[in-house]
């Protein structure tokens, strides 16, 4: 299929629709500050919401300010965040994307001022912090600075690229700037959520249920799944 000639707005609109007449209009958590869903998003790496928000409330309960988490021992904030897994990966990358917020912020560890830059601005300043890649940059701009941004986790990037909303040798790097020029913005942020709720109950790495896909007709993926008694 050729993505530049389809009507993809349509397209991508009848999903949406599709998706919230299934889940309904997703809620996202509580919006944190631009800090704070900078953290929280990189303890979210490889595990689950659970660990992850066990780890962030362990490690903010541990230290007062995030300068506190900054000049901590490394080790300090291993042991805080270890609920979270990969915690030696992830504390000593915590660490320095607070010092490099610091250094680039007259000492204040604050992102507030991304909110006065141009979105690829913004976008380009969060992922010069050493660790941080384009979905953790979407996700800090969407939802905690209201900038628009899609977020392409490993479950948007899967449902997408079966559905056929992005070319199959699509980075997903690449696949950000790609959904992000094609789909309206005002729709990102119950997209994104409702995609991962579709990767996560319907349209999983292994198995499939597409005999239960509220867009299965919509679905360009050729090895469906609509045997019940396979799944």
């Amino acid at each position: 299929m050729d993505l530049n000639r389809i009507d993809y707005k349509t397209w991508i609109m009848k999903i949406r629709q599709r998706l919230i007449d299934a889940f309904g209009m997703p809620v996202w958590r509580e919006p944190l500050p631009p800090v704070d869903e900078l953290v929280d998003t990189i303890l979210s790496q490889n595990t689950n919401d659970v660990n992850r928000d066990a780890a962030f409330d362990q490690l903010t309960a541990t230290f007062p300010t995030w300068e506190a988490v900054m000049e901590a021992p490394t080790a300090q904030v291993i042991e805080a965040i270890r609920t979270a897994g990969l915690a030696n990966q992830k504390g000593p990358r915590i660490q320095g994307a607070l010092r490099e917020i610091a250094e680039h912020n007259g000492g204040k560890i604050d992102l507030i001022f991304l909110k006065q830059m141009p979105r690829d601005e913004a976008r380009q300043w969060l992922m010069d912090v050493k660790g941080v890649g384009p979905k953790t940059a979407a996700i800090v701009l969407l939802f905690s600075l209201g900038i628009p941004a899609f977020p392409v986790d490993t479950h948007v990037y899967r449902v997408t690229g079966r559905i056929g909303l992005r070319p199959d040798n699509l980075s997903v790097e690449k696949a950000h700037a790609f959904l992000e020029e094609r789909i309206p913005e005002e729709t990102f942020e119950d997209l994104h959520l409702n995609l991962i709720r579709l990767g996560r109950e319907v349209c999983g790495a292994r198995k499939l249920h597409c005999y239960r896909c509220p867009v299965e007709d919509l679905c360009q993926f050729t090895g469906k799944n609509m045997d019940p008694a396979e799944s």
